[in-house]
């Protein structure tokens, strides 16, 4: 695990890299690999690679990168961040055909399966990966990005260069690039919470999207990005509910084991939710050392859950830890968005930053239950489609009836509750691919028009967020539409939001976070599930992964009980310790300066939500975010 840099001058420019542009790349990026730095040129110096490593497997210097390689006359140089967990076993395969190693390392293997199998060897990868390799032969770049989107990928490229690094803080060193607002970005994210991918935030620099690859050119600067995986719905399984109980355990405890080989301290974070209950779960059943168990929580009881993490670390005699966070965090909020880099709007990346950092005290890998309600349609949005897809079958009733009682209710209780029945009710005349946004996003198209300055107007008009989400749709390869919702969420809100939290909420601390769930040979199984088993009925969310676990696993308590989430009581953060605070940097003349938000509109939105009922936490979260975003990388 680390980070990685690099950048190439192409043959046409005279221009040479020099081992000071990747030392300030490294620098930049530091935090991601605290254990040891590294830095190769080339021999005409057209090339620079550089790494920082955080050392989970083989701690000797022969894992030291940029890492070499060399099979009869081809040789390659790498930078790799990430793990491969199946790294064993292909290494043993490989020694057979002659291949032979000087480390104990994964690094290695993926030169030598690429030398072995060319472009065909991402598909023998099993982990988490982002990497850039030199193929000094063929004069190329092969850079990658795992079939998920766990490790990140960003990078700049001109006519001149191609500039690549972990984390866009390395690039923004370099001089061939000028820190310039993406508006378009900005646009969505104010939608999405997240800067949709290849978007960033920053013009000109891009994330490479996950499962797919790049090769750079080095003499001509030509690029070519394919996608070499993605997931298929269309070939269900027809089992028994008992033979999927059966498969699902045994398959996941599989990537759980994977995830526990290290050679430093290992533990796991424990919400008390069913993902990382299971998770923990079977860490205990294949360890013969207590599991660390690491949970945080909240003053306010409707968003703590430390009481059930604490009762699957009972269950589990595991070593365990719980923090707690106060609105006194906030003071990190400007050092959370320097670390996030790009605008990002998820409250619970506090929380899970301030987790990490607790974490790293003890362990150096730390499991998760991320992408269980992916991979089984955990989140409530699901249900809503679902309805929705239902209540279709009403037609002409709903025109007549249900959209204007819908409007009239709202009109007289003004909730957050009869607010989103009535968004609801005026979506469901969409295409259902079509609705889903409204079931997701922080401000709708007409709120963000609303809050708008004219420039602004200009500048986004035409651009629909929506386009992103139902393109999603189409793309997948499901015929059930439930499995459609699902895989939009997993190709557009897992890798640019969920994912990113993880990553540099971790990685900021060099805590390596591990997720069983997201084992892509766990998910093409889960892929196989009907869809009718993950959400049975309407609201019967997780099905089939609950029955599979309530036999032994986890108890019913944590099972059945209403999901929480991991979120922030901001809510209420921001109708008192908090509410000075957001009018000040929200209403400052430099925030209203910029250009893009009008100052009575967003003076109404933050009333409303301080004198109302009505929430808008999670919005005001998000032009509070951005408004850091600006000040910290363009004021």
């Amino acid at each position: 695990m680390c980070g990685i840099t690099g950048k190439i001058y192409f043959k046409n420019n005279s221009q040479t890299v020099s081992e000071n542009d990747i030392a300030r790349m490294n620098k930049a990026i530091a935090h991601r690999g605290p254990d040891d730095s590294g830095i190769y040129l080339s021999s005409d110096n057209k090339i620079g690679l550089g790494q920082q490593r955080l050392s989970i497997i083989d701690l000797s210097p022969l894992g030291h990168q940029p890492m070499h390689y060399q099979h009869n006359d081809k040789k390659y140089t790498i930078v790799f961040n990430g793990e491969i967990y199946n790294f064993q076993e292909k290494r043993e395969q490989l020694k057979k055909d002659g291949y032979q190693f000087r480390s104990k390392t994964d690094t290695e293997v993926i030169m030598a399966l690429y030398d072995k199998y060319d472009m065909e060897f991402l598909e023998h990868l099993r982990g988490m990966f982002a990497f850039a390799l030199y193929d000094h032969q063929k004069n190329q770049l092969v850079c990658a990005r795992d079939r998920l989107g766990k490790k990140p990928f960003k990078y700049y490229t001109d006519n001149n260069t191609f500039i690549f690094a972990s984390e866009l803080k390395s690039i923004l060193t370099q001089p061939e690039y000028r820190k310039e607002i993406d508006y378009i970005a900005i646009h969505h994210y104010l939608t999405l919470q997240y800067a949709p991918a290849p978007l960033t935030g920053f013009k000109n620099i891009k994330k490479l999207e996950p499962a797919h690859y790049l090769i750079i050119d080095c003499n001509n600067g030509q690029i070519k990005k394919e996608r070499y995986w993605q997931l298929d719905y269309t070939q269900k399984l027809n089992l028994s509910e008992k033979k999927w109980e059966n498969k699902i355990l045994t398959e996941l405890e599989e990537a759980v084991k994977l995830r526990m080989i290290a050679d430093v301290p290992l533990g796991a974070f424990l919400s008390g939710g069913i993902d990382s209950s299971a998770v923990v779960a079977l860490m205990a059943k294949n360890s013969s050392q207590p599991i660390k168990t690491f949970s945080i929580g909240f003053n306010e009881s409707d968003h703590d859950e430390t009481k059930y993490a604490q009762m699957i670390a009972d269950k589990y005699k595991t070593d365990h830890t719980k923090f707690i966070v106060k609105p006194d965090a906030m003071e990190l909020l400007p050092t959370l968005v320097k670390q996030y880099e790009e605008p990002y709007a998820d409250s619970s990346a506090l929380p899970t930053y301030y987790l990490a950092k607790k974490t790293r005290e003890h362990v150096t890998v730390a499991l998760n239950g991320d992408g269980g309600d992916e991979n089984f349609a955990g989140y409530g949005r699901y249900s809503v489609q679902k309805f929705g897809l239902w209540y279709d079958k009403i037609g002409p009733l709903h025109n007549l009836l249900a959209k204007p009682m819908a409007k009239f209710i709202n009109s007289i209780f003004q909730t957050t509750l009869t607010n989103h029945a009535q968004t609801f009710a005026e979506t469901l005349s969409l295409p259902y691919n079509q609705r889903y946004i409204y079931y997701i996003q922080y401000f709708s198209a007409l709120q963000k028009n609303r809050l708008y300055t004219e420039n602004m107007r200009q500048k986004t008009h035409g651009l629909k967020t929506a386009n992103i989400i139902s393109q999603a749709f189409h793309k997948a390869k499901a015929t059930d539409k439930i499995d459609q919702t699902v895989y939009a969420d997993i190709a557009t809100y897992l890798p640019d939001a969920l994912l990113v939290k993880v990553d540099i909420a971790t990685m900021a601390h060099g805590l390596e976070s591990r997720s069983p769930f997201l084992d892509h040979k766990f998910m093409e199984m889960t892929a196989k599930i009907p869809a009718n088993l993950k959400l049975k009925g309407l609201n019967n969310k997780k099905y089939i992964l609950k029955k599979a676990l309530e036999k032994e696993l986890v108890p019913k308590e944590i099972l059945y009980r209403k999901k929480m989430g991991f979120g922030v009581p901001i809510e209420h953060w921001f109708r008192r310790e908090m509410k000075n605070y957001m009018y000040e940097i929200l209403l400052s003349n430099k925030a209203i300066n910029r250009g893009i938000f009008n100052k009575e509109a967003i003076k109404k939105l933050l009333d409303t939500h301080v004198n109302t009922n009505i929430n808008h936490a999670y919005r005001i979260w998000a032009l509070i975010t951005l408004e850091l975003w600006f000040q910290e990388f363009f004021d």
